[in-house]
C-alpha cells in the first residue's frame, strides 16, 4: 500500500502499490466535472480519487461511489473518511451491471444524478501487467462491457445531467456510438501528450435530455515540447489551483 498526493497536497489517497493506480486520468475526470454540478455518481471508483478531486473544488457536492471490488470499495471509503469528506460521499460495493432492481434496492436512484463520471478499464501496456484476477478486472473490459457502462450512466443522470468519460483514444468509436444513441451534446476533448502527437486520451461528454448536436473540441497537449514538464493548464490542473474548463 502507499499513501500518494494529489492536488499538490490538497488530497492523500491510499492505494495498492501494484496492479491499477488512480493517476493523471482520475485528476483530469474529477477536473472535468462542471462547476455547478451538486449531486455526482462515480462509476467503477476504484479507490476514490476522481470524486475527491471534484469534491474537493466543488464544497457543494456530495457524491456516490460505486465499486464492484470489495477490497477497493473499502480502501474509497477509507480516502473518503481520510480526507474529511464523510458527511459528503458515500461507497456502494456493487456490480455497475447489476440488474436494475439491484441497484435501485442498493439505493442507486435512477434519473438522479446530475453528473455521471467513469474511468472505464482499459489496458496500458505503460504500465506493466496485472499482478491479480482481481487487479485484471480494472485493466481489461470488452467491447460490449463498454456500451454497458454508458448505459448505465444514462440511467442514472438526471434529465439535463451531464455523462463524462475519460479513456484511451482507440476507444472513440465505441464510445461515440454508445454516446450519441443516449444523449445530446456530446463533445470530445482529446488529449494529446505533446503537440503534433496522436491523442492518447480522450474526454467525451454528453447530456441527458439535450437536442444540441455534436461537438469535436479543439486538441490538448497535455506535455511541453521537450522535457517530462506539463503545460501550463494542466500543470495547474495536476497542482490543484484550476480546473479543467471544456
Amino acid at each position: 500500500m502507499t499513501r500518494d498526493a494529489f492536488l499538490g497536497g490538497r488530497l492523500t489517497v491510499s492505494q495498492p502499490e501494484k496492479g491499477f493506480r488512480a493517476g493523471l486520468d482520475s485528476v483530469l475526470l474529477g477536473a472535468a466535472v462542471r462547476g455547478n454540478t451538486h449531486s455526482l455518481l462515480d462509476l467503477g471508483a476504484g479507490v476514490g480519487t476522481a470524486s475527491l478531486v471534484a469534491m474537493a473544488d466543488l464544497p457543494q457536492l456530495h457524491a456516490t461511489l460505486l465499486e464492484a471490488d470489495p477490497a477497493m470499495a473499502a480502501l474509497a471509503s477509507l480516502n473518503i473518511h481520510g480526507n474529511g469528506m464523510a458527511e459528503r460521499a458515500r461507497v456502494l460495493t456493487l456490480d455497475l451491471t447489476a440488474p436494475g432492481r439491484l441497484r435501485a434496492a442498493a439505493g442507486l436512484a435512477a434519473d438522479h444524478f446530475s453528473t455521471v463520471i467513469a474511468n472505464p478499464p482499459f489496458f496500458d501496456p505503460t504500465r506493466g501487467s496485472a499482478p491479480t484476477r482481481a487487479r485484471a478486472g480494472a485493466r481489461h473490459m470488452d467491447d460490449a462491457a463498454l456500451d454497458t457502462w454508458v448505459k448505465t450512466a444514462a440511467t442514472h443522470a438526471a434529465p439535463g445531467g451531464e455523462v463524462i468519460f475519460i479513456h484511451v483514444a482507440e476507444a472513440l468509436p465505441l464510445l461515440l456510438v454508445a454516446f450519441t444513441q443516449r444523449f445530446g451534446a456530446v463533445s470530445v476533448l482529446p488529449l494529446l501528450p505533446r503537440e503534433g502527437e496522436a491523442a492518447s486520451r480522450v474526454l467525451i461528454r454528453g447530456i441527458k435530455g439535450s437536442r444540441a448536436p455534436f461537438a469535436l473540441l479543439a486538441a490538448r497537449a497535455m506535455h511541453e515540447a521537450e522535457g517530462r514538464g506539463f503545460r501550463p493548464a494542466f500543470d495547474a490542473i495536476f497542482r490543484g489551483t484550476s480546473r479543467l474548463i471544456w
